[in-house]
């Protein structure tokens, strides 16, 4: 008897399963019928706005969506419903009249008609036409000025100029914002105790004031060169010049030193007389004492500092 009655439950239960199955593959046969057919829905698509005319800048416009009567199949609305409904006006091809910028109901639904898929159909549209409130821009290339607080270590010193990659952009803005603009400053940035090469990325300012300009560009990149330095003094002799024919001087000494900071390799190249050292007639007329200023007239390239030792010299002076 327990045998039968366990049969029979396990029948119902067959049998509930089979009804399940065949209502769900009704049920999944009558979807996919109705999302077959052809429907018509209305639709709201948000407007964003792409290529602005040259020589104006974006500021406001008549709509930000568009209502629209589509026509399509279920299941292209299906998915439809699932992504973001968005179309782009090119504003490239604008009409302009005494009152600004408009674009025709016509031009407008074209545009939006070639961005639906291929299945569905625009069937209507708002018949406004869409008005733009453009500002008119100019464009100026200007400097990059960087702000940077650079503290070196001990013995090491920068190897030329700092350079600024771009070390200019290109504004653009109404002429009352960019007029008076000379340069653009760099965000503040802090190297302490450097002892090597640095390449740091930095944000552009732009002032409140600019709230119309736009630049080419954000960021910029500064470099700069460290290099560990080292001092050397070179003896060079004293050249006497603007002395008249008939005058003989003698200085004491004859040769000053010449202080150098440079690269230890540029050291070792450099000679005395690479340095040139004066003492000048015309300085004689000015001083009051038995000296004259010294001069460094010439010292070489690609190195640091060059200083003299002594500021004046002795001297005696004769007369054929």
């Amino acid at each position: 008897m327990l045998i039968v009655q366990k049969i029979k439950s396990g029948l119902k239960k067959r049998k509930v399963k089979i009804f399940l199955i065949f209502f769900l593959c009704s049920a999944l046969i009558w979807f996919i019928n109705n999302l077959s057919r052809s429907y018509v829905d209305d639709v709201v698509f948000d407007l964003e706005y792409v290529n602005v005319p040259e020589g104006y800048l974006f500021e406001s416009a008549s709509k930000s969506e568009v209502d629209v009567k589509l026509q399509a199949g279920g299941f292209q609305f299906l998915r439809f419903n699932f992504i973001h409904k968005k179309v782009f006006i090119d504003l490239s091809s604008l009409e302009k009249n005494d009152k600004g910028f408009f674009a025709a109901p016509s031009t407008y639904r074209k545009q939006i008609e070639q961005q639906l898929p291929g299945t569905m159909s625009l069937l209507d549209i708002d018949n406004d036409t869409l008005f733009f409130k453009m500002l008119a821009v100019e464009s100026k290339k200007v400097p990059v000025k960087p702000k940077v607080e650079l503290n070196l270590a001990k013995n090491y010193l920068l190897d030329g100029e700092m350079k600024v990659v771009p070390d200019s952009i290109v504004v653009t803005g109404p002429m009352e914002e960019i007029d008076t603009l000379r340069w653009v400053r760099s965000e503040r940035i802090s190297l302490p105790d450097m002892a090597s090469s640095f390449s740091e990325e930095v944000d552009l300012i732009q002032s409140p004031e600019l709230e119309n300009t736009t630049y080419s560009r954000y960021r910029v990149t500064i470099t700069g060169e460290i290099a560990r330095f080292s001092e050397k003094v070179f003896k060079t002799r004293i050249k006497k010049v603007n002395f008249p024919k008939g005058t003989e001087v003698r200085t004491f000494p004859e040769e000053v030193q010449v202080l150098c900071k440079a690269k230890i390799e540029r050291l070792k190249q450099l000679r005395p007389s690479d340095f040139e050292v004066t003492v000048d007639y015309n300085d004689l007329e000015s001083s009051d004492a038995n000296t004259l200023p010294l001069k460094l007239a010439k010292s070489p390239d690609r190195i640091h500092a060059a200083s003299l030792l002594d500021k004046e010299v002795e001297f005696i002076l004769k007369r054929e």
